[in-house]
This record gives structure tokens, sequence and C-alpha cells, in this order.
């Protein structure tokens, strides 16, 4: 275990019990002895060597499978390691880097992409104008989404300020539990028709009545706004976490929207969006993505299973 892992593992343990002596991982070992688990599936990284080592040795044959709810992992000792049965990957990338640490093809599983709340598939048909309309928005205006997460981040306020006074343009600011982000921007002048939200669990819904989408270069919010269509525009610089930094260059790989070292410079990328052939382009590009993973896992895991007690090795699926 490198240094730098080791102290993430001890700050994680202080914090987190059942991985405290995750060393020798006594609280795993009596979890796994109390609920005698058929397999065990991680969706956290940093600790999988650990939690493999430790389901082997109190119940061998149980397999350990870990499902990368990132674009691609990290190395090392992010996501994928040795000590994994099975891996479940999301893009060709993270594959690859599975085979490159040497496991098998049979072992690892490329779906469509990440995980998704069911509720994006779906989505009830509306009238988005109508619902544009009762925001207090336009309906024939290009409408722009900005979202940073649960707790919104400071750089949308910048943005508010930078597109303000755009023609034919409105946007939608989804700014979580920040409470004081939401207070900002509702005491701002806006020369642009503006809908402001708090926490929402209807995230769908605004992504339905939106054009485009603003905001980090998550897995999550990214693979939403795809699935709903939308162009993305995300920012890409030394702050961006290690993890995040391929999805940027997926989106570029892929043509579904911009990165933008600063969102200093968002004015300049959304004037590029808004012409047409260049938003056709990557809404169509958007469109061609069909991220079916919420409902692949299942029937892999599944099959994991069943090769497991039948002691017939599991088969990769390979997209």
């Amino acid at each position: 275990m490198d240094s730098g892992h080791g102290a993430a593992l001890e700050g994680f343990a202080s914090f987190h019990p059942a991985l405290q002596q995750t060393r020798h991982a006594p609280p795993l070992n009596t979890q796994w002895e109390k609920t005698k688990p058929e397999m065990v599936v991680s969706l956290i990284p940093n600790f999988n060597r650990q939690m493999a080592e430790s389901i082997r040795q109190i119940l061998p044959g149980t397999p350990f499978v870990t499902i990368l709810t990132d674009f691609a992992d990290y190395p090392p000792h992010f996501w994928i390691e040795p000590e994994s049965d099975f891996v479940i990957c999301g893009t060709a990338r993270d594959a690859q880097q599975a085979y490159s640490m040497g496991h098998p093809a049979e072992k690892v599983f490329t779906t469509s992409g990440m995980i998704l709340n069911p509720a994006f598939y779906a989505s009830p048909v509306i009238d988005r104008f109508a619902v544009r309309e009762s925001l207090g928005l336009q309906r024939d205006y290009t409408t722009g989404l900005v979202m940073f997460g649960g707790q919104g981040a400071p750089a949308m306020a910048d943005i508010a300020e930078r597109l303000d006074g755009f023609g034919r343009l409105q946007l939608i600011f989804i700014c979580g539990r920040n409470q004081k982000l939401e207070s900002k921007l509702r005491k701002m002048r806006f020369r642009i028709p503006v809908f402001i939200e708090g926490f929402t669990t209807q995230v769908d819904r605004y992504m339905q009545i939106s054009d485009f989408f603003m905001g980090k270069p998550g897995p999550g919010s990214i693979s939403e706004a795809i699935l709903m269509g939308l162009p993305v525009i995300v920012e890409r610089n030394i702050w961006t976490l290690p993890q995040e930094r391929f999805n940027t260059d997926w989106v570029i790989e892929k043509e579904v929207g911009m990165v933008v070292p600063s969102f200093r410079h968002i004015d300049r990328a959304v004037e590029r969006l808004l012409e047409p052939a260049t938003m056709a382009r990557y809404r169509a590009n958007a469109a061609a993505i069909q991220n079916r993973r919420v409902f692949e896992i299942p029937q892999i895991l599944e099959s994991i299973l069943e090769r497991s007690k039948g002691g017939i090795p599991a088969q990769g699926l390979q997209r």
C-alpha cells in the first residue's frame, strides 16, 4: 500500500467504523461471519483491496465485484484492484485499465454508461413549452440548465453575470442545498428570463425543458444530461478532481459538448454552442448514446452469482 493511500485509509477509518483496522479487517470479518453474503458488491473506491482480501479470508469462493461509477479509474489503489474477482465498467477506457491490471476478459463486464436514477428513464411526456411558461420563462427561448450537484457552486453566480444579456437565452439555476447561493441569485437583477430553484428531486423534469447543460464534469451530471439529449459545457483545469479529468476527454471524444478551462469563458462557449449547426450536431450525438447500465447491472450480477454457485466462470459482457 502506498503512503498516500495509507493516509487516506487512516483518515476514512476515523469516521467509518466498519473499516477501522482495515489492514487486518476484524470489523469486516465479523460482518461477513454474521451475514454470510453470497456476493459482495462495491460501488466505492479506495478500499476494494481490503474488502476483497477480507471476504476471501472469511468466505472463500464468495465473489467480490467492483462496479466503477467513474468514466475511468485513477490508479493506483482507487477503483480497480487485482484482488477483485469481477469488475463492471462503464466505458471502454476503464475496461482497458482492468485488462492492463491483469483481469481476464471473462471477468470484466463493459456496460453502456454510468448508473442513473431509473426516474430518468420513466419521465412522463410533458409539454416543455407549457412548463416553461408556468415557471415564468419564454416558450421559445434557448434554455440553459446550470447545476453543480447538491451543494451548488459559487461559479453559478459568475455564469449568471456573464450570460445575462444574451438575446433569446434563458437560464434555469439549480442551487441544491446552497441557500446562500440561492439567495444571491434571487437578489440579482437579470435582463434575461431566469428560474431559480433550491434542492429538488425533479432534475429530470428541468432537463426535459432545457436545451443544454452547464456544470461540473461529474460522471452523474454529464450522464444525466446526455441521456436527456442535452449538450454539455463543463470545466477542466488544475482544480478538476483527478478521477473526473477523463470525463472531459470523453465529452470531446464523443462530440457531445464543450470543455472550457474556466467558466470565465462561458460566454464565448455558449455563443459557439448556439450556432444552429453546432447545437444540432451535439444534440444528435447525445441522442445516439444509449445508456442502459442501471438495467444491465442486475442481469450481470445475477449471471455472476449463478455461475459462481455452479462453478462456471461468468463471461464478460462486451459492448
